[in-house]
């Protein structure tokens, strides 16, 4: 769901009007009518409201609200809707309304927290929910006539695209150390594109040793993230500048690489890709992947994309001819061929611009790659027993298949069956 552009006009106090199509159409309305009434009130929550104040994309749609979570699970059965417990030791009912998932959350205080994880108690005071919130931008409350409701200086810093954490910014961090991941991926996203808050990155610098508390699992989803982000390389370079993100990589980030392969996606129209990104900025040798997989707990087909893109990327270069570039196509397949193009090409001295790379890259557009035409039934057909001897002459006729330039004429193709068992080279 995309957000359309907001119009809002300033009132006195800390509060703005803001005039959203989407809050007053389908289920989102209906929710609401179900939740602000009959002594309880509920208002639209957090990145909603950010992002359409910026006239970023919309996305998930959060909502706050004073009734207890029973009571928020009486009133949506009642109305017909299903209403999922996902985090309800912490207040939070996930209602789904014909088909899209709305997290209902009720009012918050925490009592207890150790840098990780949070206790809780339920209230009905907004303004104390707003302060246990990580950043200004983000505890902005919306309620359902269009009224923005602003306790801690969030509109003045959306207005600024400044990222800020909530009152102290050490006491915030210390609830939770993701937050020091979060307050660079917020800045990337949402900032401005310079230098982020000062107090904000003093404070993260000096509880950096936090992110060592965390689990790999969360540190993951962030950073990868943070790899999508519009401004990922500067708030990277400031991470580095500071030794933060050696910390989260275990080694040195390649930023220059990463920068790079950002401007050959924009310049081939290529949706941004995550992973294909940690590995410009971390993946040098294969081993960075296994290191990478075990520092982030990567998954598999994260990994296994990493370590292909780290495989002999240094052997692509401008000058590959097309039929080596074919050759490569073929044995990796159009993902990872063009992964490990677009990884080399973003450490080669040519530009964005070359003709050369740009023709490599392009090639899964220009060239499918046939299937090996020979089968097992072709070799034994030509006395060729099942076993090692088999399989030796399947791989050395489709190695001669790919030299060949993939042959489907049925003359070639004999040939390199009967080369292939003789054990010879086509000539």
């Amino acid at each position: 769901m995309m957000a359309k552009t907001a119009n809002m006009t300033a009132t006195t106090g800390a509060t703005a009007r803001l005039d959203a199509d989407w809050l007053r159409e389908g289920e989102l309305a209906r929710i609401l009518a179900l939740l602000d009434c009959d002594g309880e009130a509920a208002r639209v929550v957090g990145g909603a409201v950010r992002n359409t104040l910026l006239g970023e994309p919309l996305g998930d749609i959060d909502i706050a609200t004073t009734a207890v979570p029973p009571e928020v699970v009486r009133r949506v059965e009642a109305a017909g809707l299903k209403a999922v417990p996902t985090g309800i030791e912490h207040g939070t009912i996930t209602v789904v309304a014909n088909g899209h998932p709305f997290e209902v959350t009720t009012l918050r205080e925490d009592v207890e927290t150790d840098g990780r994880r949070a206790k809780v108690v339920f209230g009905r005071d907004w303004r104390r929910d707003a302060e246990r919130r990580d950043f200004t931008m983000n505890a902005l409350f919306l309620t359902r006539d269009g009224v923005v409701h602003d306790f801690v200086g969030g509109l003045a810093d959306v207005a600024d695209r400044r990222v800020r954490f909530i009152g102290d910014a050490a006491t915030r961090i210390a609830e939770d150390y993701l937050r020091i991941l979060r307050f660079f991926r917020f800045h990337a996203a949402y900032g401005h594109g310079g230098l982020p808050d000062a107090a904000g990155l003093h404070a993260c610098i000096v509880a950096r040793a936090g992110l060592d508390t965390l689990s790999r699992e969360r540190v993951r989803m962030e950073l990868l993230k943070l790899m999508l982000a519009r401004h990922a390389v500067p708030a990277l370079a400031v991470m580095a500048e500071t030794g933060l993100i050696e910390m989260v990589l275990g080694g040195v980030p390649l930023l220059a690489s990463l920068s790079n392969l950002i401007k050959l996606e924009a310049a081939l129209s290529l949706p941004p890709a995550a992973a294909r990104r940690l590995a410009a900025l971390g993946v040098l040798v294969t081993e960075d992947a296994e290191r990478l997989r075990q520092r982030l707990r990567l998954t598999n087909a994260e990994f296994e994309r990493l370590a292909a893109m780290g495989e002999s990327w240094w052997r692509i270069v401008a000058g590959l001819n097309e039929q080596a570039a074919c050759a490569l196509l073929y044995r990796l397949g159009p993902e990872k061929y063009l992964d490990r193009v677009l990884l080399a090409w973003s450490r080669a001295p040519e530009g964005a611009a070359d003709p050369h790379w740009r023709a490599l890259a392009t090639l899964p557009a220009r060239w499918r790659a046939p299937g090996f035409p020979l089968r097992a039934a072709d070799f034994m057909a030509r006395g060729v027993e099942k076993g090692p001897a088999l399989g030796t002459a399947m791989r050395a006729a489709e190695e001669a298949w790919i030299a060949a330039g993939f042959p489907l004429d049925a003359k070639a193709l004999a040939q390199i069956a009967e080369v292939a068992i003789a054990g010879g080279s086509p000539q």
